[in-house]
């Protein structure tokens, strides 16, 4: 049994490494790419203005990614005070995390779409293939699940810096002296399953959308 799930678990990595790679480190790259944009420029001085995993993968948010289902890169510092609009400014690098998460989640949906169409059309399915469609489904599912959770406006979520530039800086600085707590208590809500529901709930409804959406454009009944 043991070796089983040894053989499984070696089986899942070749699928689950790339696909968690592409997720964290283009979400990073999308953070560091708008913050640059509006003016902040630590993230090329930092070396983080690239697609490159190692600059992205923090080991640790890594494997409890793959193991877990939730996990984090390092984290990219941007200086708000650079831009010309700072709660606009955090809003929008703050979504481009997410958004871009979102973005592939649907490109990859798109992708195995295709690929199913093609097996259909062909009538056999070669292992490049099979793998192919299995490696753009895993990726598409773990670049919606991650830009789903990332809004939730918790901290050290990118949803917690959106509040930034929705509430007050006195309310939100005031929120945020309770930041440690407020962690420890998303960290309670993961471990004890209460935010699975949602997050399932939202990440399936994402998931129905783009496959609806790929199967129209593709002309798939």
């Amino acid at each position: 049994m043991l070796g089983f799930d040894f053989q499984q678990l070696l089986h899942d990595m070749i699928y689950l490494i790339p696909a968690v790679a592409i997720a964290l480190s283009c979400h990073e790259f999308a953070h560091a790419y708008v913050s640059y944009k509006l003016g902040d420029y630590t993230q090329k001085a930092n070396g983080r203005l690239t697609l490159n995993p190692l600059k992205h993968l923090d080991p640790m948010g890594t494997l409890c990614l793959i193991l877990f289902k939730f996990g984090w890169a390092k984290p990219v510092e941007v200086d708000p005070y650079n831009y010309k609009d700072k709660k606009e400014g955090m809003i929008l690098v703050a979504l481009a995390g997410p958004l871009m998460n979102l973005l592939l989640g649907f490109l990859f949906t798109l992708l195995y779409m295709f690929l199913i169409k093609g097996a259909f059309t062909n009538g056999s399915v070669s292992e490049l293939r099979l793998y192919l469609i299995t490696l753009a489904s895993t990726t598409s599912v773990i670049n919606i699940g991650l830009g789903v959770f990332n809004l939730i406006p918790l901290p050290p979520l990118d949803g917690s810096k959106v509040l930034l530039g929705i509430l007050k800086e006195e309310t939100y600085f005031k929120l945020m002296q309770y930041e440690q707590v407020l962690s420890f208590l998303l960290i309670g809500m993961l471990v004890f399953g209460i935010l699975d529901g949602p997050l399932f709930y939202v990440r399936d409804a994402f998931i129905n959308c783009f496959t609806t959406v790929s199967m129209h454009l593709l002309g798939m009944a």
